[in-house]
């Protein structure tokens, strides 16, 4: 008898998943994809109600003829793509390509990969979704509109290759204004005053803050009214004015969804979005777990939904009563709610089986694994426990008209701090003690203060501060803004991310996102013609007509009409009123130090540079560079000695393709020779130096001196230390994705590496993994 055939979108999964059932199924898999638009084309036609022409993906040929070779043999054919509206389009292509041949076709969802779940959901089949399909593909189309005709015109008018797209140019969008405001932020200056007081009968002090003055907000702006305060106050009677003591209850936060794993991944674990999804991936499809095989891990990573099912409720109670105490279990379950955008298609992030603790699985799993595992299970068991306690202390000290404020909390019963907090890496608990320092101990403020009590002033002193601006973006924080306007969804958070850095609209300094010169000018053509488009309630209300897609209270027709009407309008107006940044420069108000003609911003493939306005007479361009008010000016060169061909100054100067020296009459006087750093090359018998060269594709890599004669190259930043094992000059440095960094000899044959412990910003970029989230925003929007 012939047997039934499942197809899903990952090999690992398959293979997951035919352990399950023990060979009395047929498992394949699409690997993602297997039909698109095309890639050079928009491919929809407008005029035959919005006709989308979709192919088989480059390279996908063969997958589709397996599959089909192997429906054509099955006696049922059950398709499960991942259980969102992306899997959903996957499901539809792969029935298209299948249904001349194989009669019985039918959608499972596997929303974890475990025994017990593979069996019931198909034990549960439906009919393929068309509402859930139509609303993927109504997105796939609106990105297609946008992406691929707004592109094109910004390649006319800025450079070749960029791309703009309904959601990712929001982000940049998002970034582009945070840094001005930045830019326009004023500080000013403010003074905290702090008193040390202490009993009478006591030498024990605690310290007090100025809150009042004359019973209104106190406001302290410069030294000399702190001073005047301080002398006024030195020798006034202090009295505590009131004591007020209370229980405060500190719930724990709900299970885990997209949005917060990511950003918890991105605090704690210093993971980046894409990173913490490729890794989420892997323990939802399956991980190898000693004798019992592959094994599904987690719940599904992409949903927007804090629900949890009766079932693992009731196992994470039984679970947290065993493991920590009747006193640590709720009377009832937490019940969380979700937000009224969530699409609540799938449960929260949780473990798939509360039993398996992190601890019995940290000499099997990837270290990247343990830890986001780690995190996933202590959040969930945290959910389901009761709330910490604390006893807080308030107490208000009045002296003269002015008043004072010591506030002290002392954990009294830890409750879901216990799971929380259990098994994490000290660092980590450093830093979620520092974010969470509102309630930690104070134990210097005394317990048994009465009102009208007399104290004692130690010392009254002022610390000045000046206000901050708006912090920079971080990954996580973006996705977090994301998220609270509504704009994207679970599937597409780390894609967006990880494309406004790619396509250089944005860059990462520190952790944290500033925009390039670059993203600047693109966000403000786009603001300028396209206001719509950008519009963050525009983008937040398109996602929420595509919820209404799904749910069958719009059409796709209808969503997509609404919205090229005006924009088909807008565009065309662009295209004859967009200023062209190619023939328009924006003045960078510096002047050229060889002519004295303005300098321009220029745009190169290597990024942005500062061009005499007098080219092609005079040729001289200069690194640009902004200070933290937004001015531009020229970067500094470097003065490296003396033009052996005119006398005149050496400067360092940046190229297409890397760092080089020439002569700061430069084209006057044509000396150049490339700039090599300290550190010399590797290769036994060679004399070289190291030079600092860029590729075609905009990557660094060090390359000797002496090329031709030894082509030694390698990419890693250069380390003057002598390799233990071969004796080279030089080792070559690596920053790890988790923090620290590896050094290792790139003479051939020697093979030395050596990891040192630290702490980076941020995790490197992962590999986006599932059902292509990044290859669908990357196609979408151009």
């Amino acid at each position: 008898m012939a047997k039934s055939l499942i197809i899903v979108e990952s090999p690992a999964k398959a293979a997951t998943i035919k352990r399950y059932l023990d060979g009395s199924f047929e498992v394949e898999a699409s690997a993602g994809h297997i039909k698109d638009l095309p890639e050079r084309a928009l491919g929809v036609d407008v005029a035959k109600g919005f006709s989308p022409r979709f192919e088989v993906v480059r390279g996908k040929r063969k997958i589709v003829d397996r599959l089909k070779n192997a429906a054509s043999g099955a006696a049922q054919v059950y398709l499960a793509p991942d259980p969102d509206r992306e899997g959903e389009a996957i499901a539809w292509h792969i029935f298209e390509e299948i249904e001349s041949v194989a009669p019985n076709v039918s959608r499972v969802m596997f929303h974890e990969i475990t025994r017990d779940a593979v069996r019931r959901a198909l034990g549960d089949p439906r009919p393929l979704d068309r509402k859930m399909y139509e609303s993927q593909l109504a997105r796939r189309i609106l990105d297609r509109l946008v992406g691929y005709q707004i592109s094109p015109l910004l390649w006319r008018k800025v450079q070749g290759g960029l791309s703009a797209g309904r959601v990712q140019s929001v982000a940049v969008r998002l970034v582009v204004e945070r840094e001005r405001e930045i830019e326009a932020f004023v500080p000013v200056e403010y003074w905290i005053m702090t008193a040390s007081l202490e009993r009478a009968s006591e030498t024990r002090a605690f310290k007090a803050t100025l809150k009042k003055i004359g019973g209104k907000k106190a406001e302290v702006h410069d030294r000399e009214t702190a001073d005047a305060l301080i002398a006024r106050l030195r020798g006034a009677e202090w009295l505590v004015r009131s004591v007020e003591r209370k229980e405060r209850r500190r719930p724990a936060g709900p299970p885990y969804i997209t949005s917060t794993l990511q950003q918890d991944a991105s605090r704690l674990l210093h993971f980046s979005p894409s990173h913490t999804m490729a890794v989420a991936q892997r323990l939802y499809e399956g991980v190898e777990i000693g004798d019992e095989g592959r094994v599904g891990l987690i719940t599904y990573m992409r949903t927007d939904s804090v629900r949890v099912s009766n079932e693992a409720l009731g196992a994470a109670r039984e679970t947290i009563g065993e493991r920590f105490g009747p006193a640590y279990v709720p009377e009832k379950a937490n019940l969380y709610r979700n937000k009224r955008s969530a699409q609540d298609a799938h449960e929260a992030i949780r473990p798939t089986y509360v039993a398996r603790a992190p601890a019995d699985l940290k000499g099997q799993l990837g270290r990247d694994e343990y830890r986001l595992y780690n995190l996933i299970y202590s959040r969930f068991l945290a959910c389901q426990m009761t709330p910490a306690v604390y006893d807080q202390t308030s107490v208000d000290v009045a002296v003269e008209d002015a008043e004072f404020r010591a506030t002290g909390s002392v954990l009294k019963f830890d409750g879901y701090l216990a799971a929380w907090r259990a098994g994490r890496e000290p660092v980590e608990k450093a830093e979620e003690d520092a974010a969470d320092e509102e309630f930690g101990e104070n134990g210097g403020l005394p317990a048994d203060l009465v009102e009208g009590e007399a104290l004692r002033l130690r010392d009254l002193s002022g610390e000045q501060k000046f206000t901050e601006p708006p912090p920079r973006f971080s990954e996580a924080t973006l996705v977090r803004e994301l998220e609270e306007r509504g704009i994207g969804r679970p599937s597409t958070y780390a894609a967006i991310v990880g494309t406004i850095q790619t396509k250089q609209y944005v860059r990462k300094d520190e952790g944290k996102l500033k925009p390039t010169e670059l993203g600047r000018t693109v966000n403000d053509l786009l603001v300028a013609h396209f206001s719509d488009v950008v519009d963050y309630d525009f983008t937040a209300r398109m996602e929420q007509d595509l919820d209404e897609v799904e749910e069958g209270r719009k059409g796709r027709l209808d969503v997509l009409g609404s919205f090229y009407g005006s924009f088909s309008e807008t565009l065309e107006k662009a295209k004859t009123e967009m200023r062209s940044v190619k023939k328009q420069a924006e003045p960078a108000g510096v002047d050229c130090e060889l002519c004295g003609k303005p300098m321009l911003i220029r745009f190169g493939k290597n990024g942005t540079f500062l061009g005499c306005s007098g080219y092609p007479a005079c040729r001289n361009t200069r690194e640009m560079q902004r200070d933290e008010s937004g001015q531009v000016s020229a970067r500094e060169a470097e003065d490296v000695g003396t033009c052996p061909k005119c006398g005149q100054t050496l400067l360092v100067r940046s190229g297409r393709f890397g760092k080089f020296i020439a002569c700061s009459t430069y084209p006057k006087c044509d000396y150049t020779r490339p700039y090599t750093r300290t550190e010399r090359c590797p290769n036994p018998g060679c004399d070289g130096l190291l030079a600092e060269r860029v590729s075609r594709k905009g990557k660094t890599f060090f390359s000797c001196s002496n090329y031709p004669k030894c082509k030694f190259i390698a990419s890693g930043e250069p380390v003057a230390e002598t390799c233990p094992q071969c004796a080279a000059p030089t080792l070559f440095a690596r920053s790890s994705r988790v923090g620290g960094r590896s050094l290792r000899c790139m003479r051939e044959g020697c093979g030395y590496t050596r990891r040192e412990r630290g702490r980076a910003a941020d995790g490197d970029e992962g590999a986006a993994a599932g059902s292509g989230a990044a290859a669908e925003v990357g196609a979408d929007e151009g």
